[in-house]
C-alpha cells in the first residue's frame, strides 16, 4: 500500500500578557528567595556584635526581648527557606506568588526588629555603640535593595517598616533629651537624612526591579521566538517530507498508465488491424491520466484556500437522479444494484462540492463491491441532514479506518484497488471539512460499508413538492 501522512499544522500562539506577568513574577520570587539565604547569613553575623556593644549600656530586659525575637525570627525564616525548597522551589506562577503572600508577614517584621538598635542605643549609649548600631542598620537598608529589590512588593514593604521602625527609635529617644538643644538638632537632622535616606533608596529599588523585570520580559520573549522558530522548522521539515512522498506517489501511480499507453501506441504500430481492440485501452489509459490530474488540482486548490464555494439551493432529488445516471452503468457492467433513497426536499450548499463528495463515495463503494449493491440516501434527523452511502463490499478493518483518508493510502488486499489513485476520500475528507460538514464511517470488513455525511438542520430549505415521487426507492438492496 502507498501511505502518505498528512503533515502537521504547527503554530505558535503567542503567550497573553498575563501568561507573561504570572511567569516574570515567579522568576522574580524565585530571585527573592535566592537572596534570603545571604541576607540571613549578615544578619546572623551582625546580631552576635550588637548583643555585645549593647550590652550593659542599653536597658538589659529591651536587649533581652529583642534577642529572642531576632533569633525566633531567624530560625523561622530559615525554616521558609527550607519550605520554599521543598515545596515550591520546582514550581511556577501561583504556588510561588501564593507562598509569598503567605509568608509576607516575616518581611515586615524582621524589618521592624532591625529598628530594635536605634531605639536601644541611640542617645542612651557610647558614641561608638551609636556608630556601629546605626552602620548595621544603614547596611540593612543597603542589603535589602540588593536582596529583596527583584520583587517589588517585599521590597516596598520591607523598606518602609525598616525606616518606620527607625523613625520611631530616633523620634522616641530625642523626646527624651528635649532638655538638650544641641541633641534635640542632632535628632531632627538624623530623622530628615533618614527620609533622605527611604526616597533614594526607594527609587533605587524600583530601577534595579526594572532591570530585573525586563531581563525575564527578554528572557521570556527569546524562548517564545526559540519556540516558535523551532516550531516552524518541523513545520517546514513535516513539508518537505511530505512534498516528496507526495510526488513519489504520484509519479508511481502516473507510470502506470504512462507506460500502458506506449505499450498500446507500440502495439498499435505493428499491428493497425486491432485498432478496435487497443482504441478503448488508450481511452481506458487517458482517463486515469486525467483523473488523476483533476485530482492533484484539486487537492492543490484546496490545500491552497482557492477552492471557492458557492452556496445555492440544491435539490437532492434531482442531485440523487444525476449521481444515478452518472453511475448506473458502472454499476450495470459489474451486475450491481444501484439505488437511491430521499424525499423531495432543498438544501443550502454548494452544488458542485456536493457532487463531487456524493460522487466520489459512491464511486469509492462501487469499485470495492464485487456482489450486492450499492444505496445512497438521506436520513433526516432532529438536529441534522445525513447523507448515507451503503455498500455490500469487501469492507474495511478497524485499523485502516482513519488511514483510508489520507493521500495516496489503498489497501492492497483489496479488490478494485488496481485503479484507484487512493485520493478521492481524501477529496472528500477535505471537501467536507471546507463545507463545515461531518464525516463519519462504519465499516466490518468482509461485510460492507457505510459513510455518512452529516449537515446541520439548518441548511434545510422548503420541499419543492409536497409528496415523494415514483423516483424513490427503498433502503434495502
Amino acid at each position: 500500500m502507498l501511505v502518505d501522512t498528512q503533515p502537521a499544522t504547527y503554530q505558535h500562539v503567542p503567550a497573553s500578557p498575563e501568561v507573561r506577568d504570572h511567569w516574570v513574577d515567579s522568576q522574580l520570587i524565585g530571585v527573592l528567595m535566592d537572596n534570603v539565604g545571604p541576607s540571613l547569613l549578615a544578619a546572623i553575623l551582625s546580631l552576635p556584635v550588637l548583643v555585645y556593644l549593647m550590652a550593659g549600656q542599653t536597658n538589659t530586659i529591651a536587649l533581652v526581648v529583642w534577642t529572642v525575637l531576632m533569633v525566633v525570627m531567624l530560625v523561622l525564616r530559615y525554616r521558609l527557606i527550607g519550605i520554599y525548597r521543598l515545596r515550591h522551589d520546582s514550581l511556577e506562577g501561583p504556588q510561588r506568588m501564593n507562598f509569598v503572600r503567605r509568608y509576607q508577614w516575616s518581611w515586615t517584621v524582621m524589618a521592624l526588629l532591625w529598628g530594635g538598635p536605634v531605639l536601644l542605643s541611640y542617645q542612651q549609649s557610647t558614641q561608638a555603640t551609636q556608630f556601629v548600631c546605626g552602620l548595621v542598620v544603614l547596611g540593612q537598608g543597603l542589603l535589602t535593595l540588593t536582596a529583596f529589590s527583584s520583587y517589588l512588593p517585599v521590597f516596598r514593604q520591607y523598606a518602609n517598616a525598616l525606616i518606620f521602625s527607625v523613625f520611631v527609635g530616633l523620634a522616641w529617644n530625642t523626646l527624651w533629651v528635649l532638655h538638650k538643644p544641641d541633641a534635640v538638632q542632632i535628632g531632627l537632622v538624623l530623622m530628615a537624612l533618614l527620609f533622605v535616606f527611604w526616597g533614594l533608596l526607594m527609587m533605587a529599588g524600583r530601577r534595579l526591579h526594572e532591570v530585573h523585570r525586563s531581563s525575564f520580559e527578554l528572557q521570556f520573549s527569546n524562548q517564545e521566538l526559540i519556540d516558535s522558530l523551532t516550531l516552524q522548522t518541523r513545520a517546514s521539515l513535516r513539508a518537505v517530507a511530505t512534498k516528496n512522498r507526495f510526488l513519489a506517489s504520484a509519479a508511481h501511480d502516473l507510470r502506470q498508465p504512462v507506460h500502458a499507453l506506449s505499450l498500446y501506441a507500440d502495439w498499435l504500430a505493428t499491428e493497425p488491424e486491432m485498432a478496435r481492440d487497443i482504441a478503448p485501452r488508450i481511452l481506458q489509459s487517458t482517463r486515469a491520466i486525467n483523473e488523476l490530474f483533476d485530482s492533484l488540482f484539486d487537492l492543490t486548490r484546496i490545500d491552497a484556500g482557492n477552492y471557492k464555494v458557492r452556496l445555492q439551493h440544491v435539490d437532492v432529488r434531482k442531485l440523487f437522479a444525476d449521481l444515478s445516471l452518472q453511475f448506473e452503468p458502472v454499476a450495470v457492467g459489474k451486475s450491481l444494484r444501484l439505488r437511491t433513497h430521499t424525499r423531495a426536499c432543498t438544501i443550502w450548499s454548494d452544488p458542485v462540492v456536493l457532487r463531487r463528495i456524493l460522487g466520489n463515495l459512491v464511486s469509492n463503494a462501487l469499485r470495492h463491491t464485487q456482489h450486492g449493491g450499492v444505496l445512497l440516501g438521506l436520513r433526516h434527523r432532529e438536529d441534522m441532514l445525513v447523507f448515507e452511502v451503503w455498500d455490500t463490499g469487501v469492507g474495511i478493518a478497524r485499523e485502516h479506518q482513519q488511514a483510508i483518508f489520507q493521500e495516496f493510502f489503498r489497501v492492497s488486499q483489496h479488490q478494485g484497488t488496481e485503479d484507484s489513485l487512493g485520493l478521492g476520500l481524501t477529496i472528500v475528507s477535505k471537501l467536507t471539512s471546507l463545507m463545515g460538514y461531518q464525516l463519519a464511517l462504519n465499516s466490518v470488513a468482509n461485510r460492507g460499508s457505510v459513510f455518512r455525511v452529516m449537515l446541520p438542520n439548518f441548511t434545510q430549505r422548503e420541499p419543492l413538492e409536497a409528496h415523494p415521487t415514483a423516483s424513490e426507492s427503498n433502503s434495502g438492496f
